[in-house]
């Protein structure tokens, strides 16, 4: 395939969000084949990519591209600030062999969400796993073939006009299809210094002998740029610069220096020898910031002087970047770094969220001092190795510093909630007693230990915590484990304001992994009420902040958190709350899709089993996971297994029996649920007293509310009790939007003989709420069955609708009803 189909085949992928990745040997024209795709791209065009020598700095290839410092450090908030800059545009990434870690972690995130086409140099180092990834995600990986004979033949004339077909046909053989070797042999067979016979290296070759030609100082000065990895001032390279413009092989861009191929600049660097490569970084180190010239000095064998002078621009810095420079001074071979330098390091590492890193850098063959053992203990309780914790930081003696004694303290509680809840109570009060006003760390750890054993107060001790303004993290932490803990006792309106009271704190940080948690369980929280989060508001990161509105506006925010790159608890209670409603408003096709990749969180789980429960497949819905939750989720996975059993045919007091093959009667309901789960359960484990449960669920979780009128319609023995239970059901579910529900009741009346006429008043598209009910669910894909089942009502029925709607909407076709009925609904809001 030649170079301009390939461009045609990669930008026809690109008409819609997705990675193409364009693959070839040096010199294989990948750095064209990426200006070709760009030229016919729609919208704006960011081009950017790796740099050899700066192949460690994280987020180059991005930054490069959309022209901004980019949070590197957290890769869903480098992939969202990426996706905010180029939005419909297209990113070029150049010498993918070149990026880091970071832009390469974030391109998975970005390929779902905007056009990526990047080049990537074979044979590179990326790990397989990195790679492996990226071919999952990319939409294409296209290989640049070598020129066949004709068209390298066409380069080789365009490049050296004056060759006779002898001389293009010796070059072609030569050059193997590669253009930049076609080009070089075509110029030095122009030349008239004919071409090799020699069995080396084609490109090469093709670079040696053309760089032999130039002078000593533009040799030097190319293998500068080489070593560089990026461009560089003019005075820099001194006077090898006029001569590499007038050979073609650099640009002046302003007052620097680029080579027109990064490929060549570096073999010009390999060409020299060790003891001179090493002088030239040597040189070069004497001529650029403290940062690269580190880096320079180490590549020069000097370790000590760049240890120096990666502290020297740590200090002149701060963030990520400093974790970096610190982290790098500190694995310099033959350089052992001083206490307080690995203090420093795991200090930085730990703000920048790198624990793992943190802990290895404090990982030395002496002590390094209390100071770093606490930071030791800290990184490893991050890292989620409480025992290696505890062990860290146990020798420290209470003669040491107040504020380290604190921090000991703070991280053995810790650890012991984490592996003994009881004992964490013990050791809770021993500290306690030993701090009448505990510092924030200590105060936010107590409380924690009093939350997780409901002590009175527990609410208050943790908002105080998470109000601190001393330690940020700190307070974070305390704000999701109130969050956390609300939620799980059933508290879900205190939940959700925790939730986006956090949010806020957080987008005025810019801390956007956090705050996406928390706006994703305030969603999840409002849903389980019942509530619906309001038409986003855009806030800071480009997420919304709900309010109250309508269950089509829950799904659109939830759905929209859900599409970003999020952190995994984030990702999963966003899910959660778009599949829920999904499926509650009938679009059961659509929540099935969203919930197809388990990711083993309690609250995905338990909506996959509700989903099922809701599309008729009890023996699904049955199926009890690993890990059911805590508290409030723990009880909607029983409650949900009692209705699948219930379902499958078991009677009211035997359906959990059933449910999990268990003999005899009903096990014990499992502790630690809140007030209306208990009262649930114990309904379903006496086959009475459902009307009372529902009453214990107003105001909390109106579906929950619902389901127990249903079940007390099905149960109650006295038929006018039955049907009033089946009718609140049935109001509740048709105001919440609930459809699946409102079938339920109204299948439950037709088995009373109650047949009512339940069309709601007309909208202004003149169709019923019913009609457009049903046509919501073909849209979505469901037959004419299964939404009669959804719906509760018959499959003539249904027809009768959809006919109807399409009538009133001047539709042909069913389908084209459906697109109107939604186009209307869209509009009308």
């Amino acid at each position: 395939m030649s170079q301009q189909d390939l461009a045609g085949l990669a930008a026809a992928h690109l008409r819609r969000p997705g990675l193409v990745v364009l693959t070839g040997a040096p010199g294989a024209g990948r750095t064209t084949l990426l200006r070709r795709v760009a030229a016919t791209a729609a919208g704006p065009v960011h081009a950017g990519g790796g740099l050899a020598m700066l192949a460690t700095v994280p987020a180059l290839a991005l930054s490069r591209a959309v022209k901004a410092r980019l949070p590197a450090h957290d890769v869903p908030l480098l992939a969202e600030a990426v996706r905010s800059r180029v939005r419909t545009g297209l990113l070029v990434l150049d010498d993918l062999q070149y990026a880091d870690p970071a832009t390469l972690a974030a391109l998975p995130h970005l390929a779902t969400r905007i056009r990526v086409v990047a080049a990537l140099r074979t044979p590179h180092r990326i790990p397989a796993d990195t790679l492996a990834a990226l071919r999952e995600a990319a939409t294409a990986w296209l290989d640049i073939a070598p020129l066949d004979p004709q068209d390298a033949a066409d380069l080789a004339r365009r490049t050296a006009g004056q060759l006779d077909d002898a001389a293009v046909a010796a070059v072609v053989a030569r050059a193997g299809g590669n253009p930049l070797a076609v080009t070089a042999l075509a110029r030095q067979a122009g030349a008239g210094r004919g071409t090799p016979d020699t069995d080396v290296d084609q490109v090469a070759y093709a670079i040696a002998t053309a760089l032999a030609d130039l002078p000593r100082t533009a040799r030097t000065a190319l293998a500068a740029l080489g070593l560089l990895g990026r461009p560089a001032p003019v005075a820099l390279l001194g006077a090898g610069a006029a001569a590499l413009t007038e050979a073609g092989l650099v640009v002046q861009s302003g007052d620097e220096v680029v080579p027109v191929s990064a490929y060549i600049a570096e073999t010009a660097a390999g060409l020299l020898d060790a003891d001179a490569r090493a002088e030239l970084h040597r040189v070069l180190a004497t001529a650029t910031p403290d940062a690269e010239a580190a880096r320079h000095l180490a590549a020069a064998g000097d370790h000590e002087q760049a240890y120096r002078r990666a502290l020297s621009a740590a200090d002149r810095t701060s963030g990520g970047d400093r974790a970096d420079l610190l982290l790098f001074a500190c694995h310099l071979p033959g350089v052992n770094p001083v206490a307080r330098v690995r203090i420093a390091a795991a200090d930085a590492l730990l703000a920048a969220g790198r624990p793992h890193a943190a802990a290895r850098v404090l990982t030395a063959a002496g002590p390094l001092g209390v100071e770093a053992d606490v930071l030791r203990g800290e990184a490893l309780l991050q890292a989620g190795d409480p025992v290696a914790a505890r062990a860290a930081v146990t020798p420290i003696p209470d003669a040491a510093g107040a504020t380290v004694v604190a921090a000991r303290d703070r991280i053995l509680l810790l650890a012991d909630l984490a592996g003994d809840a009881a004992a964490a109570l013990d050791t809770a009060e021993k500290i306690a007693a030993r701090y009448p006003s505990p510092p924030p760390g200590v105060a936010a750890a107590l409380a924690a230990v009093r939350a997780a054993h409901r002590a009175p107060g527990w609410e208050r001790e943790l908002a105080a915590a998470a109000a601190e303004g001393a330690d940020p993290l700190t307070g974070r932490w305390s704000a999701w484990l109130l969050v956390e803990h609300l939620s799980a006792d059933g508290r879900l309106a205190e939940a959700a304001a925790a939730a986006r009271t956090a949010a806020a704190a957080c987008a005025a940080d810019l801390a956007y992994s956090w705050q996406t948690r928390f706006l994703a369980v305030a969603d999840w929280a409002d849903v389980l009420q019942g509530l619906s989060a309001a038409a986003p508001a855009t806030g800071a990161a480009g997420t919304s902040a709900p309010g109250g509105g309508t269950a089509d506006d829950a799904v659109r925010h939830s759905a929209d958190l859900a599409d970003r790159a999020l952190p995994a608890d984030a990702r999963a209670y966003a899910v959660a709350a778009t599949a829920l409603v999904e499926a509650d408003t009938g679009l059961l096709a659509a929540a099935r899709g969203r919930l197809a990749t388990p990711d083993g969180h309690p609250a995905t789980a338990w909506v996959a089993r509700e989903a099922a429960w809701l599309d008729g497949q009890p023996d699904r819905a049955a199926h009890q996971p690993a890990t059911p939750g805590v508290g409030l989720l723990t009880g909607l996975h029983h409650i949900t297994a009692r209705w699948a059993a219930y379902d499958g045919g078991a009677g009211a007091r035997s359906a959990y029996a059933s449910a999990f093959d268990i003999d005899g009667a009903a096990p014990a309901i499992p502790a630690g649920l809140p007030t209306a789960a208990r009262r649930t359960l114990t309904a379903w484990a006496t086959g009475t007293g459902f009307t009372a449960a529902a009453e214990s669920w107003a105001g909390t979780a109106r579906r929950e509310q619902i389901r127990c009128l249903l079940a007390a319609g099905l149960h109650d023995p006295d038929p006018q009790r039955a049907v009033t239970a089946l009718l609140q059901a049935e109001h509740l579910a048709d105001e919440a939007g609930l459809v699946v529900l409102a079938g339920r009741a109204r299948r439950g009346l037709r088995r009373h003989h109650v047949h009512r006429d339940t069309r709601s008043p007309r909208s202004g598209s003149n169709l019923t709420r019913r009609e457009t009910d049903v046509l919501r669910l073909v849209a979505a894909g469901e037959p004419t069955r299964r939404i009669a089942g959804q719906l509760g009502i018959s499959a003539e029925t249904v027809d009768t609708h959809i006919r109807s709607g399409m009538r009133k909407l001047g539709a042909r076709t069913r389908t084209e009803a459906a697109a109107l009925a939604l186009t209307q609904l869209e509009d009308g809001r």
